[in-house]
């Protein structure tokens, strides 16, 4: 890792207080990015996003994409944590939190909404983040798009149905274009790039994937923190508002995260899952499809709901806290050292 990338947590924390800064000097410019979306994917965080994951689409091996099969108990894992314990665990903790521990702070109509938020957001695991933390603990790239892919596919049939039965309602409607246009631009259209950009690299040396992803990768670092400068200044307005309310969303939905990254991690221990396996497993749990939860939680509640407020809460969340987690798999290699197994690299 380099000196750059060693200090990803400073950078990330200047990255929001500039964000939040800027979001205050200048709000005009952020209202006018904020305006550049379509099917409520913002096209500028898009192409940032675009950035981060670009490097490790490149490093993509299709000979060897097609040997995850053999290994289904990553994958497993994945999936149970994202679809049997993740939508409810949310709910419960939800539920816990602003109709109990916060109950005397909020009023009842706005801890309904905030739960709603919190619970679209369990139903919604991440999509193309999830690349980037994979990166960041040398996760199996072949692995992770098999996972990532998987979720996404089940998503399709099971997000209406799972968020409909926490919520309470029946009249959910998938907001497709938004499901379907950010699957395209943050996994098919990379991947395709990384693909082309990887058959063209190998003709040229055996060296030549490798060295043109090392020189990438800073600016992959540059795209994630790009993306967090312009998502706090989207909503540096309403952290300076409602600081209060913005805390006390963020308390079950950090709870939730570092939960249920122990539960994978456990499962990931017990299946003797290998590091370059279990680390991206372990963090697709903990991450959101935020920009689905958004649009479902606007189209419901309506723009100026807690509903959608706890769902932009869950993206300015999520950055801090899985850089912790990378920080913790990273430092936590030695737990995936099993008898008769060599240990991953990367020490």
């Amino acid at each position: 890792m380099g000196r750059f990338e060693r200090y990803l947590s400073l950078w990330v924390a200047l990255g929001i207080a500039a964000g939040v800064g800027l979001g205050l000097l200048v709000p005009g410019a952020f209202h006018f990015i904020a305006g550049l979306e379509l099917a409520h994917v913002n096209l500028v965080v898009a192409v940032f996003i675009w950035v981060m994951i670009y490097p490790m689409m490149i490093q993509i091996d299709w000979h060897a994409v097609k040997d995850v099969g053999r290994k289904p108990r990553g994958l497993i894992l994945t999936l149970v944590v994202n679809w049997l314990i993740k939508p409810f665990t949310m709910a419960v903790l939800g539920v816990l939190f602003f109709q109990y521990l916060f109950a005397p702070w909020v009023d009842p109509q706005s801890a309904s909404e905030y739960i709603a938020g919190m619970i679209l957001l369990g139903v919604a695991p991440c999509t193309a983040m999830v690349f980037v933390w994979s990166q960041l603990v040398k996760g199996d790239a072949n692995y992770t798009l098999v996972q990532v892919s998987v979720n996404d596919l089940i998503m399709v049939f099971a997000f209406a149905p799972i968020a409909a039965f926490l919520l309470g309602v029946t009249d959910i409607t998938v907001p497709w274009e938004t499901l379907v246009l950010s699957t395209v631009l943050y996994v098919v259209l990379p991947l395709i790039a990384g693909m082309a950009t990887r058959h063209a690299l190998e003709r040229r040396s055996p060296r030549a994937v490798g060295d043109f992803v090392g020189r990438l990768k800073p600016w992959s670092i540059v795209g994630l923190i790009a993306t967090v400068v312009v998502l706090f200044g989207f909503q540096a307005g309403t952290i300076i508002a409602q600081p209060l309310v913005i805390a006390m969303i963020a308390v079950p939905l950090i709870v939730q995260s570092y939960g249920i990254f122990a539960v994978a991690l456990i499962g990931a221990r017990l299946l003797k899952l290998p590091f370059d396996v279990a680390g991206p497993a372990c963090l697709i749990g903990t991450s959101n499809f935020f920009e689905l939860a958004v649009a479902v939680a606007i189209s419901l509640f309506g723009l100026e709901s807690g509903a959608a407020l706890a769902t932009v809460v869950g993206v300015l969340v999520e950055v801090p806290v899985m850089l912790s987690l990378v920080a913790i798999l990273n430092r936590g290699r030695h737990w995936f050292d099993y008898p008769g197994r060599p240990r991953p690299a990367g020490r």
